[in-house]
């Protein structure tokens, strides 16, 4: 009798093992679904999405460079999960872990929002040389790892054509420690390169909705499309494909402000990522002249949106934050200059926005822990990569939070379901 009782214990135990075991894991996805993977390496962002009909696509691949002295300072996160491997080699495994069967060795799409090293790489003597003659950095690393059917980015002639010689030697490049225009160089490379390996390069067409698009099943998921918001400070009106600029010709603000937005919809739901715009002048008040101010009416409101410029003090501007008020908010953070504890005041506003707001950061430092202090216990997790998975036809949605310190990036808290609005 004592043996009965001690088989149904093991039997109990091994089932409840397996049970915990498998709650470790993030459920695979099915078609149907949509997942938004905000990955984690401690060297900048890199969102991996898979689309209802398993259409892929990456935004950004930051890499910054090894030879910086900030880069290992208690300023800036670690390398994530370890220094086995490069970021860019680490957002590949993490896409091939996660990545539909059939494009376990391929992009459809890849968009890079600005030429910051913390979104697209950066040269520096540690880099490997490829066949194609070009330094492995950042996004030219992952496009040599995995092959990208369309390589979108914002260009380089507009507002000023970063290719002029004059250009280059204006002290704003020339004397740049994190030489954005070596960077480019060799990214140029690359695309000439993979495209004489069938690769498509195009800048983003601000305004279209059939410029990123389902590749297998469109007619599947009629309801789900990526609205064009911004690039080069180009902003779209809202109305059909029509668009207006906010720069000149020849003006040059800053490459935060010329980023790359995009807003993704699946039925009700709505999610929207800008890479580092701004809306707070350098007097530290809101600027309505800022690229902020410009899209939030376009934009209007949202299920989930990324903090933009990693939550830095010059962005989520309360005009901004008031008209997205997004029920969650998403900060992909590599340094303990993120989130300025006034972008913190504003997105947990009641006041600019009524109602529940969650949140969530990839990383949260210590140097901003002893700075803000209690104020970021407002977050729901403050390290791992999150995962945004909506369920088919766009009604809800969950958050799940991925060890990033394990290979295995198992599960380490679950949130929701949300629905969508």
């Amino acid at each position: 009798m004592q043996y009965k009782k001690l088989e149904v214990f093991i039997v109990l135990f091994c089932t409840s093992f397996l049970v915990n075991a498998q709650k470790l894991e993030l459920p695979v996805w099915q078609e149907g679904f949509l997942d938004i993977h905000h990955i984690h390496t401690g060297r900048g962002d890199a969102a991996f999405v898979v689309m209802p009909d398993g259409t892929t696509m990456l935004i950004d691949a930051g890499d910054m460079s090894e030879t910086h002295a900030r880069t290992h300072s208690p300023r800036n996160a670690k390398l994530m999960p370890n220094a086995s491997k490069t970021a860019p080699q680490w957002i590949v495994d993490y896409i091939q872990q996660f990545a539909p069967n059939q494009q376990k060795t391929k992009l459809d799409y890849a968009l890079i929002t600005h030429y910051h090293d913390d979104h697209f790489g950066e040269v520096d003597t540690l880099r490997t040389i490829a066949k194609g003659g070009y330094q492995l950095t950042g996004i030219t690393e992952v496009g040599t790892m995995l092959s990208i059917k369309k390589m979108i980015d914002r260009g380089y002639t507009d507002p000023i054509d970063l290719k002029d010689s004059s250009i280059q030697s204006l002290d704003r490049y020339a004397k740049d420690k994190y030489q954005l225009i070596p960077t480019l160089k060799e990214y140029w490379k690359f695309i000439e390169h993979q495209e004489k390996k069938g690769m498509k390069h195009e800048t983003l067409n601000v305004g279209e909705k059939k410029q990123i698009v389902l590749t297998r099943k469109p007619d599947s998921y009629p309801d789900f499309s990526i609205q064009n918001i911004a690039s080069n400070g180009v902003i779209w009106t809202g109305v059909q494909n029509k668009t207006y600029r906010l720069f000149a010709k020849g003006s040059f603000p800053n490459e935060n402000a010329l980023s790359n937005c995009i807003r993704i919809d699946y039925g009700p739901f709505n999610y929207f990522t800008g890479g580092d715009i701004s809306g707070i002048d350098g007097l530290g008040q809101m600027d309505l002249d800022a690229v902020e101010s410009h899209v939030a009416p376009v934009i209007g409101a949202v299920d989930v949106a990324t903090l933009n410029h990693h939550g830095n003090r010059d962005s989520q501007n309360p005009y901004y934050v008031r008209t997205l008020r997004p029920r969650v908010w998403i900060q992909q953070n590599w340094t303990a200059d993120h989130p300025g504890e006034e972008v913190l005041r504003r997105i947990t506003s009641k006041a600019l926005y009524p109602g529940e707001r969650d949140l969530f950061s990839t990383v949260m430092l210590r140097g901003a822990k002893e700075v803000i202090g209690g104020q970021l216990d407002q977050y729901k997790s403050q390290k791992g990569h999150v995962v945004v998975r909506v369920a088919k036809g766009g009604s809800h949605y969950k958050i799940y939070v991925l060890n990033d310190a394990s290979e295995t990036r198992e599960v380490l808290s679950e949130f929701g379901p949300y629905i969508s609005r």
